[in-house]
């Protein structure tokens, strides 16, 4: 009886994650909004600055003590978020914001692929059973008409910022743990919107009239991302990656919800293209789990 009272307990951190994620689902349709006012990449450069601002407001004192390794670790990890987060907002002119969703949510699979392919590290069984899973679930979901093996423009430029989002996660875990978490983030966001302002000339960008919607969206948009970043943070601290990653599962969730309350209406055979993606997401995460149980099965029986 106790054990599973315990089953479903849910720690503070891991309900503000939960309910971070759902705001995070939401930010799809704003960014949707955003690009019928400006071009992709100056509105993910003026999202960062001020999100890039918001942090090193928070830690003014603890900046001098930037390290070299720190800035490289920000600059490494801010070049692959400008290029996610624009490549998202790009690819939202042409796709409903609950697709981009779905499709972004696919950078969690990636990872032990680009980590096989880079790295050299061979995923194990649950990850490769995901990977497929999650592929599945993008043929259905981005398939346009009967054409199941045909991507668009958006669909595609979508899948490479989840790439991208994939080679994020794998450069901040190289780094993890040598270095100063704040000052970090602070470099990597300040990075992510300069290579984004730079991208606005070979894109061939101008400045749009800075309008009232623009600015709220930007600015409401930095605010949350530095928000995000800090409670991701802190939270992570108590609670493990695995659990963490099945959180997040739960933003391309909140974002069809809030999408189809918005008015988006995403044919049945997408929606079967989702559930394969979530179903992905989540095989490839309980892998660590069943090693862990497995493991400490075999270790409690040798102690007997």
């Amino acid at each position: 009886m106790s054990s599973s009272r315990y089953a479903f307990s849910i720690k503070p951190q891991e309900a503000i994650l939960i309910l971070i994620t759902l705001f995070w689902g939401g930010t799809f349709l704003a960014v949707q909004y955003a690009v019928t006012l400006s071009d992709p990449f100056f509105f993910v450069g003026l999202r960062f600055a001020t999100a890039a601002l918001a942090v090193a407001l928070l830690c003014l004192k603890t900046l001098p003590g930037l390290t070299m390794t720190e800035l490289k670790a920000g600059v490494a990890i801010g070049v692959s978020i400008a290029l996610g987060y624009s490549l998202q907002t790009w690819g939202l002119q042409t796709i409903p914001s609950s697709q981009s969703a779905f499709i972004t949510a696919m950078y969690v699979p990636l990872v032990p692929l680009l980590q096989w392919l880079c790295l050299r590290r061979t995923p194990g069984l649950m990850s490769c059973v995901g990977i497929v899973l999650a592929f599945i679930g993008l043929i259905l979901l981005a398939g346009p008409g009967d054409n199941l093996l045909a991507l668009g423009p958006g669909e595609m430029i979508t899948l490479v910022g989840a790439v991208t989002i994939a080679a994020e996660i794998i450069l901040i875990s190289a780094w993890a743990g040598k270095v100063d978490v704040k000052r970090v983030t602070v470099v990597q966001l300040a990075t992510a919107s300069l290579v984004a302002f730079m991208a606005m000339i070979p894109a061939g960008e101008s400045v749009p009239p800075m309008v009232p919607g623009l600015w709220i969206v930007a600015l409401g948009l930095g605010i949350f991302s530095a928000i995000i970043q800090v409670t991701m943070n802190w939270a992570q601290r108590s609670v493990s990656p695995t659990r963490a990653t099945v959180i997040y599962t739960g933003e391309p969730v909140w974002a069809g919800i809030f999408g189809r309350l918005a008015g988006e209406r995403l044919p049945l055979l997408a929606l079967l293209g989702a559930a394969f993606i979530i179903a992905g997401v989540l095989v490839s995460e309980l892998k660590l789990k069943r090693k862990k149980k497995a493991l400490s099965q075999i270790d409690s029986a040798t102690v007997d």
